[in-house]
């Protein structure tokens, strides 16, 4: 009897699923259940595998593919030329690092906005005087010379359009295809870096 209960329980556990047959048939994952089914191998679980294994080996070749690709940092670029039956006249900027021009300052410009410029210090005296040119310094100390002088009424807006540069003296020569660029075809604007020229809409035709 021993003996038979033995045999009995061994044949229940070779007959028992294993681990991954049981995760197999209760995975949805499309072919698992046909490949690990009960049983021994079959000429139907082996075309199922191998079709899986062939799809995974697909997915992985097209998923390397496209990482490669991506990593080609792949461009297109597309150029459409249109002809235009008239050319406008570029937006040309200059920009001024010198803001303010010397010999347009006045010495009540000086007493209000000497320290602003650097031009003098905080008792309106001359700052750095060693830094200036001979003549420079010479006129700087004409105009920063405030003995009995009173101050008149300031206006910075007049200031910058007074000592600010002149499109007239500035444009030299100018030319867009074949016809002369005048003053009158820039516009002067204001900002708080400085001033800027720029060219206004002009229209050539072809």
């Amino acid at each position: 009897m021993t003996a038979m209960k033995g045999d009995s329980e061994d044949s229940i556990e070779s007959t028992r699923p294993s681990s991954l047959q049981v995760f197999a048939n209760s995975s949805t994952l499309h072919g698992m259940s046909h490949i690990f089914a009960y049983g021994h191998m079959t000429f139907r679980r082996f075309l199922w595998s191998l079709s899986f294994l062939g799809s995974l080996g697909l997915l992985m070749f097209v998923c390397l593919d496209r990482v490669y690709y991506y990593f080609e940092f792949p461009h297109v670029t597309k150029l459409d030329e249109v002809a235009a039956p008239n050319l406008t006249f570029p937006a040309i900027t200059f920009c001024n690092l010198n803001e303010f021009r010397f010999s347009k300052i006045t010495k009540n410009d000086l007493y209000h906005v000497g320290e602003l410029l650097a031009l003098l210090n905080e008792n309106y005296q001359i700052a750095n005087p060693h830094l200036a040119e001979p003549e420079v310094l010479a006129l700087l100390k004409d105009k920063a010379n405030f003995a009995n002088y009173k101050p008149k009424q300031f206006n910075m807006t007049d200031f910058y359009n007074r000592t600010g540069h002149d499109i007239n003296e500035m444009l030299l020569q100018c030319t867009f295809r074949g016809e002369d660029c005048i003053p009158s075809n820039f516009t002067t604007v204001s900002y708080p870096g400085g001033i800027l020229f720029y060219c206004s809409q002009k229209v050539v035709s072809n």
